[in-house]
Order: C-alpha cells, then sequence, then structure tokens
C-alpha cells in the first residue's frame, strides 16, 4: 500500500476553512473546495514507489523513491494494480475518484447523463470536431458520472424535483408578478409536463427581464425567511441567475453527519454548505441548468432530465458483522463504506480483490504500517492484504463488488 499525496483545488465556492480544519493545518485565506483521491488525469494522486525493482531512475538515492502520479503507476501494470476482473470490466484506469468536498457557497446546479447518452453525446462532439477545451464542450469523455456525498458536518444541497405544487406555493408566496406564469403551468399542467416548461422557461427568458426577476424573487425571500432562507443565499451568490428560480423547483435536503445522498443520472442537483467525502464515476461530464457563467447547453439539458418529482432519498449506512457500514448505491465504479474504530478491538480486515482508497476522518487509525490522521489517505493495490485498528474513523472507497 502507498500513502498519498493529494492537490486540494481552489474553485471560488469553496470553503476557506473547512478542509484546513480537518487535516490541522493553518487557512491560507483562499478557497480550498476539492482534495481529490484517486487517478483523475487532471490530477491524480502522488505515491512515493519505485516504478520496478530494477528502476532506480526514478529515485533520489538508493533509498527514497520519488513521487509518481497514480495514473502512472496503474498504467504501467494494470492487472497487478487494479486486478483482471476490473481491468475486463472498466478497462486500465481506476474506474472511481474519492473526494473531500468543502462548499462555503453554493455549486453550480447540475445534471449528469447516463452511460449511453454521454457515448452519444461524446460520439457526436468528437465527429464535428469540437475541441475537447472547448467552453461550449458539453461531453468531456464517454462515461456517466453518478457521484454520492456522505456529509462530515451538517450539510445543505438540492436533489430532484419536488411536486410542482410545493414549487408554485413557494413560488407564489413571493408576491412577484412576473413569476405567475410559472406558478399557473406549475398548478395547470401534469407533472412531467409542468417542470419541464416552466424550467424550459427559465432558461430561455429574456436575460434583463429575469435579471429582475430574479431580484423581485430574492428581495422577497430575505424578506420572508424560513422555508425561503436558501433561495436568498443561493441568490446572494448568484445575483440575477437564473438558476435562483431553478432551485425553486427541487427538494432542499439537509444532512447531518453520516448521512448521505445518491445522484445518479438526470436527477438537477446542487450542494450548497458543508464537508463531505464524495465518491463518483470517474468522468467529467456535467450538464449545467444555472448558478454558473458557464456555458448552458439548453437544448441537451432538456434531452437528459428526468422531469419527474422525487423524494431527496437521504441514505443511511447499512451496518454488516464486519464492522463495516456500507452506502448501498445502484452503480457497479465504486462502492462507499465506513468504520468506527475503537482502540484494543480486533483489526478490521480490509484485503479486497479490487483496488481501495482508505480515508481517515477522525482520530488516529493505523492500516498496515502506516498512521493515518484525519485527511490522510493511502492507495491499497487490489488483493493486498490490508488491515486497520486505532480510534478513529476510516472511509473505504472500492469497486463494487458485483462489477470486479
Amino acid at each position: 500500500m502507498d500513502r498519498l499525496s493529494n492537490t486540494v483545488r481552489p474553485y471560488a465556492w469553496g470553503s476557506t476553512t473547512a478542509i484546513p480544519a480537518l487535516l490541522g493545518t493553518a487557512p491560507t485565506g483562499e478557497p480550498q473546495a476539492e482534495m481529490w483521491m484517486g487517478a483523475h488525469p487532471g490530477a491524480p494522486s502522488r505515491i512515493a514507489r519505485p516504478q520496478s525493482a530494477t528502476d532506480t531512475t526514478h529515485t533520489t538515492d538508493a533509498t527514497t523513491p520519488a513521487e509518481h502520479p497514480l495514473t502512472d503507476v496503474i498504467a504501467a501494470d494494470p492487472e497487478g494494480e487494479l486486478g483482471a476482473a476490473t481491468v475486463a470490466r472498466f478497462g486500465p484506469r481506476l474506474p472511481f475518484l474519492l473526494k473531500l468536498l468543502a462548499a462555503g457557497s453554493p455549486l453550480s446546479l447540475q445534471v449528469h447523463p447516463d452511460l449511453d447518452q454521454a457515448r452519444e453525446g461524446y460520439a457526436d462532439e468528437e465527429a464535428r470536431g469540437i475541441p475537447i477545451d472547448a467552453p461550449h464542450r458539453t461531453y468531456k469523455d464517454a462515461n456517466h458520472k453518478p457521484e454520492l456525498i456522505c456529509a462530515l458536518t451538517p450539510f445543505d444541497g438540492l436533489c430532484g424535483f419536488r411536486r410542482p405544487t410545493e414549487a408554485a406555493d413557494a413560488m407564489e408566496a413571493l408576491g412577484v408578478d412576473s413569476l405567475k406564469p410559472y406558478v399557473d403551468l406549475l398548478r395547470a399542467q401534469p407533472e412531467e409536463a409542468a417542470l419541464r416548461e416552466v424550467l424550459t422557461a427559465i432558461l430561455t427568458a429574456d436575460p434583463a427581464e429575469m435579471a429582475d426577476t430574479v431580484a423581485e424573487a430574492a428581495a422577497a425571500c430575505e424578506r420572508l425567511g424560513g422555508a425561503h432562507a436558501p433561495y436568498a443565499r443561493i441568490a446572494h451568490n448568484y445575483p440575477g441567475d437564473p438558476g435562483v428560480l431553478a432551485a425553486m423547483l427541487l427538494n432542499y435536503v439537509q444532512l447531518q453527519p453520516g448521512e448521505a445522498l445518491f445522484l445518479g443520472a438526470g436527477v438537477p442537483h446542487a450542494y450548497l454548505d458543508g464537508l463531505g467525502v464524495e465518491i463518483m464515476a470517474n468522468s467529467d461530464n456535467v450538464l449545467r441548468c444555472g448558478l454558473t457563467p458557464k456555458h448552458i447547453d439548453v437544448p441537451e439539458l432538456l434531452r437528459i432530465v428526468r422531469f419527474e418529482a422525487t423524494e431527496p432519498g437521504v441514505l443511511r449506512p447499512e451496518a454488516s458483522p464486519s464492522g463495516e457500514e456500507r452506502y448501498e448505491t445502484p452503480v457497479d465504479e465504486f462502492a462507499l463504506s465506513r468504520y468506527t474504530l475503537a482502540s484494543g478491538a480486533a483489526p478490521a480486515e480490509l484485503t479486497a480483490p479490487t483496488p481501495q482508497i482508505l480515508l481517515c476522518t477522525a482520530g488516529t487509525v493505523r492500516v498496515g504500517e502506516l498512521d493515518l490522521t484525519p485527511g490522510q489517505s493511502v492507495y491499497v493495490p487490489a488483493a493486498e492484504a490490508v488491515e486497520a485498528t486505532g480510534s478513529g474513523t476510516l472511509f473505504r472507497a472500492t469497486v463494487a463488488a458485483g462489477a470486479a
């Protein structure tokens, strides 16, 4: 196994204090939004390991290996690192990405495609010759991006459409005349048609008129408070953005530590505030529908979004006799679980046929010969024997058992 050196991404919406507080380091004053753990080509974790027993070209001396990107280590021996079953199912790459996510202000309102949609969209944009880094490019790869966020602190977010009548009540209470057409649509139409027509109208409205409507709605949300307070906070960060109204179509969710949300294909969502452990399929495919200055591909978005009211579906871990608490999800690329370890207890046996990333979030945990404190993590190749002891909390990210 190998201790990971990880990159922290400084996105503007990130908290300036949450990740430093977990790591026990001083804040820099700059946002620290996400710490990535895995083999994403944009910011792969690094490990200190010679590439082979005979290759000493990457060492600083006979005993101190230099750090290598985990992407390179896996590419040099995919089956040795990932296991033959994982390579056969997903190819020679780690199929998941693990993160610490610290939201200090709302992220963009977004949705992810399913696997068929991602493959079709990627092939279409490749055929049309759209550069992969073009601002209007929608599909960065041919993979889907289901994800799970598990709260480490109280965590606020938006997840899935609420009932159209509930959204109509929330908008009507604002007393904004320009919202009346949306209210009428939400009350008069069947569910799917109501949500589709209102979201389409919001995203295609005249920008100047929409900015005025959002300003009036934001002032009313500020005045009313209560259930409208989250939307006032969103509007404060994104003045005039139509996504403020789109957000009112969604369920508002407050997670307590240990609770989680699963975001499947077609489900609009946004994270608003809090620190959590996030795991996702290794993909960059995001379609935005507000709360962002970035490109919004409205026709493609309307093809991807599932226009149906849903309950947020808060997940709580399911305990097993081994002490592993699993967050059950319907995807193959990843599985997330946690262990709460106590001093003097029997070691937790973690050996698996799949690759793993183990992340400490509380206390001090010993994994093999390595001691981990909050925010520290290790990479464990497939089938390598490993157990954990100590007193603290350890999250385990791996490939779903049924996929390997």
